[in-house]
């Protein structure tokens, strides 16, 4: 089997290696423009040789985000500046990927730093919606959607797919997890409509079917689309493994390439058994059962449990976030951990370590 630094083709995108960067929101925009904490945040992976960086959740309408200081992609002058990074990344000989979302319930909330508390229309904020009326935890409750709100939602994702193209990206990732509108669309926790869009496992996955194929209109055959999940609620009555894996059949065939397995966040209170790689069995379960690709995320740190977890087909690659921000250059120090002979940047080979004095 392959390992971390095997290329991986996805139609006919090829990714120098099987260690990518996690989307990580940094709260930094402002009116959802990269600026050059961005460049960066996302250019120091690829100076490290990650061989996918998704960029953190970018909103496809204002009211779409979940914080007044995250990125979006919803006009030109957004997808100007995301080029900037774009170009930049790829000179590096590295692959670069955006992340779409809609928030839902979850939307105009102060920054992490700041409490995450709600903001007011007084304040900048915005009414949150979500397919039925539940709060998440404290936050007000959410109005639920119209069905004509729902098509036009999907049409704002069409459309900034269309911008990422302009954009230069890579990869198109739709963010399907962590009680944002589409997860809370799967789950039967938030999901309690009577129309066509909730009830029955076919009715809860039409919305993030109809988004995947309003994407695919736009977005070239050539050229891969991501979804990332919640794999499981950690709740009973939630969102299942077992659903989770017929939606990864379910989509397969419309044009989805990879299911980046994540889990929880559709509830406030609800306790996660974290540990190392405590979600990888979420990617084995959709590779056991479907042709789907996969990526491993959560608590992924040991260069060597990373390995083992491509080399045992549980996953085709791994995302790293949090361990990333603690040591940018993981990547180069896992090669050298496994003996991999990887080029370093020109600018940087001073510091790679050798095996005899220089002198």
């Amino acid at each position: 089997m392959p390992g971390l630094f095997d290329e991986l083709k996805i139609r006919d995108l090829i990714i120098p290696n099987r260690i990518w960067l996690s989307p990580m929101c940094q709260y930094s925009a402002i009116d959802g423009l990269p600026n050059t904490w961005h460049t960066v945040h996302l250019g120091k992976y690829a100076m490290g040789k990650v061989g996918l960086i998704m960029t953190e959740a970018s909103g496809i309408s204002p009211s779409a985000r979940s914080t007044l200081h995250d990125t979006g992609i919803w006009n030109d002058e957004q997808v100007d500046a995301w080029r900037t990074i774009v170009d930049f990344v790829h000179l590096q000989g590295v692959k670069i990927g955006i992340q779409l979302w809609h928030a839902g319930q979850k939307s105009s909330t102060t920054t992490p730093w700041q409490g995450q508390d709600y903001v007011d229309a007084n304040s900048g904020g915005w009414q949150a919606v979500a397919p039925s009326e539940i709060a998440f935890g404290k936050l007000p409750k959410p109005r639920s959607l119209t069905e004509e709100e729902i098509h036009s939602i999907i049409d704002q994702y069409r459309q900034a797919a269309t911008r990422s193209l302009k954009a230069g990206f890579n990869v198109v990732e739709i963010h399907g997890a962590h009680g944002y509108l589409i997860h809370s669309f799967l789950s039967p926790i938030t999901n309690h409509r009577k129309d066509q869009y909730g009830g029955s496992f076919e009715n809860r996955t039409r919305f993030v079917t109809e988004v995947v194929k309003a994407i695919r209109e736009v977005w070239p055959i050539n050229r891969p689309l991501f979804l990332r999940t919640s794999s499981h609620d950690w709740i009973e009555g939630g969102w299942s493994t077992l659903e989770n894996s017929e939606l990864a059949k379910k989509l397969l065939p419309l044009g989805v390439d990879l299911i980046d397995c994540s889990s929880g966040g559709i509830k406030s209170d609800i306790s996660y058994p974290v540990a190392p790689g405590y979600q990888v069995k979420f990617s084995e379960d959709i590779k056991n059962s479907s042709q789907m690709l996969t990526c491993a995320v959560g608590v992924i740190t040991d260069p060597l449990f990373a390995e083992e977890i491509v080399r045992s087909n549980k996953a085709d690659a791994v995302m790293l976030g949090r361990e990333f921000l603690r040591n940018p250059n993981w990547v180069l120090t896992t090669a050298e951990v496994l003996g991999v002979d990887l080029e370093w940047l020109n600018q940087y080979k001073q510091g790679k370590p050798r095996k005899t004095l220089p002198y």
